[in-house]
């Protein structure tokens, strides 16, 4: 018996939406050890993967208003994590920087996260990790192809 592609569709992102958050719940568990609140790690990994940028286009990355920005940025600046640039142009424009220190600190973070996921699939056998590494392809996938077409 076949299913409808659309329901079928509907009940996959379901499960997926699920299991990603609850994933990522537990994974955070291991971002205490790095010692900065979530949105500080949040903002800084958007800094070291995605590379410098204004104050507005990390507030947008973020889906935070850029009072609420400044704000996270000013405290990785005094954790020495990031640095701030002023635009040579503009001095109301600044650019944000992960620091060295910063681009350490979140690679420690998320090898953290990565080992404990990693941990926690230890249970499944080598065809199931076959699958989920072909879904995590899969996923990756049609998430680039989302994005580049918005």
């Amino acid at each position: 018996m076949r299913r409808s592609p659309e329901p079928f569709r509907l009940e996959v992102a379901d499960r997926l939406h699920s299991a990603a958050i609850h994933l990522l719940r537990h994974a955070r568990q291991q971002d205490v050890l790095a010692r900065q609140a979530p949105a500080r790690l949040s903002a800084l990994s958007v800094l070291v993967f995605g590379g410098p940028m204004a104050l507005g286009q990390l507030a947008a990355a973020e889906q935070v208003k850029a009072p609420t920005m400044s704000r996270i940025v000013a405290a990785l600046k005094c954790s020495g994590l990031a640095q701030i640039e002023t635009d040579a142009n503009d001095a109301r424009r600044i650019r944000v920087t992960a620091t060295a220190k910063g681009k350490r600190l979140l690679q420690h973070a998320r090898t953290r996260r990565v080992r404990l996921v990693a941990e926690t699939l230890s249970g499944l056998r080598e065809p199931e990790m076959e699958t989920l590494h072909k879904a995590a392809e899969l996923m990756d996938r049609a998430v680039r192809q989302a994005v580049s077409t918005k």
